[in-house]
Protein backbone atom coordinates (compact mmCIF):
# COMPACT_ATOMS: atom_id res chain seq x y z
CA UNK A 1 0.00 0.00 0.00
CA UNK A 2 2.79 2.15 0.64
CA UNK A 3 4.62 1.63 -2.25
CA UNK A 4 0.85 2.51 -3.93
CA UNK A 5 0.84 5.88 -2.45
CA UNK A 6 4.92 6.42 -3.13
CA UNK A 7 4.25 6.04 -7.07
CA UNK A 8 0.83 7.93 -6.71
CA UNK A 9 2.81 11.26 -5.26
CA UNK A 10 5.66 11.15 -7.70
CA UNK A 11 3.04 11.06 -9.93
CA UNK A 12 1.35 14.29 -9.20
CA UNK A 13 4.90 15.85 -8.60
CA UNK A 14 5.73 15.09 -11.91
CA UNK A 15 2.46 16.13 -13.52
CA UNK A 16 2.59 19.46 -11.42
CA UNK A 17 6.45 20.22 -12.42
CA UNK A 18 7.29 23.03 -14.60
CA UNK A 19 7.88 22.04 -18.33
CA UNK A 20 11.32 24.15 -18.89
CA UNK A 21 11.82 23.02 -22.59
CA UNK A 22 7.80 24.18 -22.92
CA UNK A 23 8.78 27.90 -21.66
CA UNK A 24 12.20 27.89 -23.55
CA UNK A 25 10.52 27.13 -26.45
CA UNK A 26 7.66 29.88 -25.79
CA UNK A 27 10.76 32.88 -25.85
CA UNK A 28 12.37 34.32 -28.99
CA UNK A 29 15.71 35.12 -30.32
CA UNK A 30 17.42 38.14 -31.92
CA UNK A 31 19.53 38.40 -33.93
CA UNK A 32 21.50 41.40 -35.20
CA UNK A 33 23.77 42.86 -37.35
CA UNK A 34 25.33 46.48 -37.19
CA UNK A 35 27.38 48.31 -39.93
CA UNK A 36 28.10 52.00 -40.57
CA UNK A 37 29.11 53.90 -43.51
CA UNK A 38 31.55 56.86 -43.67
CA UNK A 39 31.27 59.49 -45.76
CA UNK A 40 32.71 58.25 -49.49
CA UNK A 41 32.96 54.70 -48.38
CA UNK A 42 31.70 51.53 -48.14
CA UNK A 43 30.08 49.59 -45.19
CA UNK A 44 32.02 48.24 -42.66
CA UNK A 45 31.11 45.84 -39.45
CA UNK A 46 30.82 47.24 -36.08
CA UNK A 47 32.94 44.85 -34.71
CA UNK A 48 33.43 44.02 -30.94
CA UNK A 49 30.77 47.11 -29.80
CA UNK A 50 28.32 46.63 -27.04
CA UNK A 51 24.73 46.14 -27.57
CA UNK A 52 21.88 46.08 -24.94
CA UNK A 53 18.84 44.53 -25.15
CA UNK A 54 16.52 46.93 -23.36
CA UNK A 55 12.54 47.22 -22.15
CA UNK A 56 12.41 51.23 -22.02
CA UNK A 57 14.21 53.37 -25.00
CA UNK A 58 17.13 54.97 -24.09
CA UNK A 59 15.58 58.25 -24.82
CA UNK A 60 12.79 57.51 -22.70
CA UNK A 61 15.32 56.55 -19.72
CA UNK A 62 17.55 59.46 -20.27
CA UNK A 63 13.99 61.69 -19.55
CA UNK A 64 13.28 59.55 -16.71
CA UNK A 65 16.84 60.43 -15.14
CA UNK A 66 16.34 63.88 -16.05
CA UNK A 67 13.27 64.11 -14.11
CA UNK A 68 15.07 62.60 -11.13
CA UNK A 69 17.18 65.85 -11.27
CA UNK A 70 14.97 69.49 -11.79
CA UNK A 71 16.26 71.92 -13.78
CA UNK A 72 17.58 75.09 -11.59
CA UNK A 73 14.93 77.50 -11.14
CA UNK A 74 15.94 80.36 -13.59
CA UNK A 75 13.63 82.88 -11.23
CA UNK A 76 15.10 81.90 -8.12
CA UNK A 77 18.57 82.45 -9.35
CA UNK A 78 17.61 85.70 -10.99
CA UNK A 79 16.79 86.70 -7.58
CA UNK A 80 19.80 85.89 -6.41
CA UNK A 81 21.75 88.25 -9.08
CA UNK A 82 23.53 91.72 -7.95
CA UNK A 83 21.90 93.52 -10.01
CA UNK A 84 18.86 96.45 -10.91
CA UNK A 85 15.26 95.47 -10.16
CA UNK A 86 14.54 96.69 -13.79
CA UNK A 87 16.57 94.24 -15.52
CA UNK A 88 15.89 91.13 -12.98
CA UNK A 89 12.09 91.81 -13.90
CA UNK A 90 13.34 91.89 -17.85
CA UNK A 91 15.22 88.77 -18.27
CA UNK A 92 11.99 87.39 -16.08
CA UNK A 93 9.70 88.64 -18.68
CA UNK A 94 11.47 87.81 -21.86
CA UNK A 95 12.95 84.86 -19.78
CA UNK A 96 16.50 85.09 -20.82
CA UNK A 97 19.74 85.06 -18.71
CA UNK A 98 22.38 85.31 -21.76
CA UNK A 99 22.92 89.37 -21.96
CA UNK A 100 24.96 89.02 -25.57
CA UNK A 101 24.63 87.66 -28.75
CA UNK A 102 22.21 88.60 -32.03
CA UNK A 103 18.92 87.32 -29.90
CA UNK A 104 19.80 89.53 -27.22
CA UNK A 105 19.88 92.60 -29.14
CA UNK A 106 17.17 91.62 -31.22
CA UNK A 107 14.86 91.36 -28.02
CA UNK A 108 16.08 94.86 -27.27
CA UNK A 109 13.57 97.74 -27.93
CA UNK A 110 13.81 101.81 -27.17
CA UNK A 111 11.59 101.14 -23.74
CA UNK A 112 13.90 98.43 -22.73
CA UNK A 113 17.16 100.09 -23.48
CA UNK A 114 15.51 103.75 -21.62
CA UNK A 115 13.81 101.47 -18.60
CA UNK A 116 16.91 99.72 -17.40
CA UNK A 117 19.83 101.23 -15.93
CA UNK A 118 22.23 98.33 -17.32
CA UNK A 119 21.35 98.82 -20.60
CA UNK A 120 21.57 102.71 -21.17
CA UNK A 121 24.78 103.30 -19.22
CA UNK A 122 25.51 100.39 -21.96
CA UNK A 123 23.82 102.27 -24.60
CA UNK A 124 25.86 105.15 -23.89
CA UNK A 125 29.27 103.94 -23.46
CA UNK A 126 28.63 102.27 -27.00
CA UNK A 127 27.59 106.00 -28.38
CA UNK A 128 28.59 108.53 -26.88
CA UNK A 129 32.53 108.13 -27.42
CA UNK A 130 31.67 108.31 -31.48
CA UNK A 131 32.37 111.56 -32.16
CA UNK A 132 31.51 111.37 -36.09
CA UNK A 133 28.19 110.79 -35.47
CA UNK A 134 25.33 113.54 -34.01
CA UNK A 135 24.72 111.88 -30.94
CA UNK A 136 23.45 114.14 -28.18
CA UNK A 137 25.89 116.01 -25.07
CA UNK A 138 25.13 116.14 -21.97
CA UNK A 139 24.84 119.78 -21.13
CA UNK A 140 25.18 119.55 -17.35
CA UNK A 141 28.24 118.59 -15.46
CA UNK A 142 28.71 116.15 -11.90
CA UNK A 143 29.22 119.32 -10.18
CA UNK A 144 25.78 120.79 -10.67
CA UNK A 145 24.16 118.48 -9.11
CA UNK A 146 25.14 120.26 -5.76
CA UNK A 147 25.28 123.85 -6.55
CA UNK A 148 21.94 123.73 -8.41
CA UNK A 149 20.01 119.93 -8.25
CA UNK A 150 16.69 121.73 -9.85
CA UNK A 151 19.42 123.33 -13.18
CA UNK A 152 21.16 119.28 -13.17
CA UNK A 153 17.67 117.91 -13.13
CA UNK A 154 16.44 119.75 -15.71
CA UNK A 155 19.53 119.41 -17.75
CA UNK A 156 19.70 115.52 -17.25
CA UNK A 157 15.72 114.68 -18.40
CA UNK A 158 16.51 116.46 -21.66
CA UNK A 159 19.32 115.34 -22.21
CA UNK A 160 18.23 111.84 -21.71
CA UNK A 161 15.03 113.08 -23.96
CA UNK A 162 17.42 113.83 -26.59
CA UNK A 163 18.54 110.36 -26.32
CA UNK A 164 15.80 108.75 -26.82
CA UNK A 165 15.17 110.39 -29.98
CA UNK A 166 18.52 109.59 -31.33
CA UNK A 167 17.67 105.98 -30.40
CA UNK A 168 14.21 105.91 -31.77
CA UNK A 169 15.48 107.65 -34.75
CA UNK A 170 18.48 105.10 -35.48
CA UNK A 171 17.49 101.66 -33.76
CA UNK A 172 20.56 100.11 -35.34
CA UNK A 173 22.65 102.04 -33.15
CA UNK A 174 21.88 99.65 -30.26
CA UNK A 175 23.89 97.19 -31.81
CA UNK A 176 27.42 96.36 -30.01
CA UNK A 177 25.78 97.62 -26.27
CA UNK A 178 26.42 93.92 -25.03
CA UNK A 179 30.13 94.80 -24.94
CA UNK A 180 29.81 96.77 -22.23
CA UNK A 181 27.37 93.93 -20.45
CA UNK A 182 29.67 91.07 -19.82
CA UNK A 183 30.65 92.16 -15.61
CA UNK A 184 26.76 92.15 -15.39
CA UNK A 185 25.88 89.39 -18.26
CA UNK A 186 24.72 86.22 -15.76
CA UNK A 187 25.11 83.06 -18.20
CA UNK A 188 28.02 81.74 -17.90
CA UNK A 189 27.22 81.32 -13.89
CA UNK A 190 23.64 80.22 -15.18
CA UNK A 191 25.66 77.73 -17.63
CA UNK A 192 27.63 76.46 -15.17
CA UNK A 193 24.67 75.43 -12.91
CA UNK A 194 22.85 73.39 -16.00
CA UNK A 195 26.38 71.68 -16.76
CA UNK A 196 26.84 70.30 -13.21
CA UNK A 197 23.43 68.78 -13.88
CA UNK A 198 23.78 66.98 -16.95
CA UNK A 199 26.75 64.32 -15.80
CA UNK A 200 24.47 63.90 -13.00
CA UNK A 201 21.67 62.90 -15.23
CA UNK A 202 23.84 60.89 -17.09
CA UNK A 203 25.13 59.01 -14.78
CA UNK A 204 21.37 57.86 -13.47
CA UNK A 205 20.62 57.31 -17.44
CA UNK A 206 23.33 54.92 -17.83
CA UNK A 207 22.66 52.83 -14.36
CA UNK A 208 18.91 52.30 -15.11
CA UNK A 209 19.18 51.20 -18.71
CA UNK A 210 22.06 48.67 -16.92
CA UNK A 211 19.95 47.35 -14.24
CA UNK A 212 16.26 48.33 -14.38
CA UNK A 213 15.33 48.15 -17.88
CA UNK A 214 18.03 45.66 -19.23
CA UNK A 215 17.05 42.64 -20.73
CA UNK A 216 20.55 41.30 -22.60
CA UNK A 217 23.73 42.24 -23.42
CA UNK A 218 26.32 41.07 -26.49
CA UNK A 219 29.24 42.52 -27.81
CA UNK A 220 29.40 42.17 -31.93
CA UNK A 221 31.92 40.16 -33.62
CA UNK A 222 34.35 40.66 -35.90
CA UNK A 223 31.67 40.62 -38.66
CA UNK A 224 28.99 42.59 -36.55
CA UNK A 225 27.03 40.35 -35.84
CA UNK A 226 25.78 39.21 -32.52
CA UNK A 227 22.50 36.96 -31.53
CA UNK A 228 20.42 36.88 -28.00
CA UNK A 229 18.79 33.97 -27.05
CA UNK A 230 15.96 33.30 -24.55
CA UNK A 231 14.06 36.78 -25.08
CA UNK A 232 10.71 36.51 -23.43
CA UNK A 233 8.14 38.12 -25.65
CA UNK A 234 7.57 41.24 -25.53
CA UNK A 235 8.72 45.19 -27.10
CA UNK A 236 12.49 46.09 -26.44
CA UNK A 237 15.11 48.58 -28.06
CA UNK A 238 18.15 47.70 -29.05
CA UNK A 239 20.48 50.36 -28.01
CA UNK A 240 24.15 51.52 -27.45
CA UNK A 241 22.92 53.80 -24.85
CA UNK A 242 25.01 57.05 -25.06
CA UNK A 243 27.83 55.41 -26.97
CA UNK A 244 28.42 56.28 -30.88
CA UNK A 245 30.39 53.49 -32.75
CA UNK A 246 33.36 55.09 -34.69
CA UNK A 247 33.52 54.16 -38.44
CA UNK A 248 36.37 56.57 -40.51
CA UNK A 249 33.90 60.02 -40.12
CA UNK A 250 30.46 57.84 -38.79
CA UNK A 251 29.12 58.30 -35.87
CA UNK A 252 26.16 56.04 -35.47
CA UNK A 253 23.83 55.47 -32.57
CA UNK A 254 21.08 53.01 -32.15
CA UNK A 255 18.17 52.99 -30.20
CA UNK A 256 15.90 50.43 -32.16
CA UNK A 257 12.51 49.12 -31.31
CA UNK A 258 11.48 45.46 -31.88
CA UNK A 259 8.80 43.26 -31.10
CA UNK A 260 9.97 39.68 -30.10
CA UNK A 261 6.67 37.13 -30.62
CA UNK A 262 6.90 33.47 -28.95
CA UNK A 263 9.35 31.17 -30.77
CA UNK A 264 10.55 33.69 -33.27
CA UNK A 265 13.72 34.71 -34.72
CA UNK A 266 14.03 38.88 -34.93
CA UNK A 267 16.65 39.89 -37.57
CA UNK A 268 17.56 43.69 -37.01
CA UNK A 269 20.39 44.95 -39.41
CA UNK A 270 21.80 48.09 -38.44
CA UNK A 271 22.74 50.74 -40.49
CA UNK A 272 23.10 54.44 -40.59
CA UNK A 273 19.78 54.25 -42.04
CA UNK A 274 18.16 53.78 -38.73
CA UNK A 275 20.65 55.20 -36.21
CA UNK A 276 19.30 57.50 -33.93
CA UNK A 277 22.04 60.03 -34.24
CA UNK A 278 23.65 60.78 -37.88
CA UNK A 279 25.94 63.86 -38.63
CA UNK A 280 25.38 65.08 -42.30
CA UNK A 281 28.88 63.58 -43.38
CA UNK A 282 28.10 60.56 -42.13
CA UNK A 283 24.62 60.15 -44.80
CA UNK A 284 25.36 57.07 -46.92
Amino acid sequence: MKRILSILFLATVGMAAPRPAFSQAANGTVDFVARATPSGGLDEPVRGFPFYLLSKSFDEISREAEATYPKPDKNAFIDKLDVSPELKAWMKKNEMIQLSGEDFIHKLKVPDVMGVPEFYTAYLDRNSGDQSASFPKPKYKPSDKTKDPAKYEKLKAEYTEAVRRYMEQLPESIDGIDLSLVKVDPSAKWNDLEAKRKPQIQRRALDLAQSKYLVARADTDLQGEAVLRGVPPGNYWLSTLDVSANVGDARPRWDTSLTVRPGQQVRILLSNVNAVETSASNTP
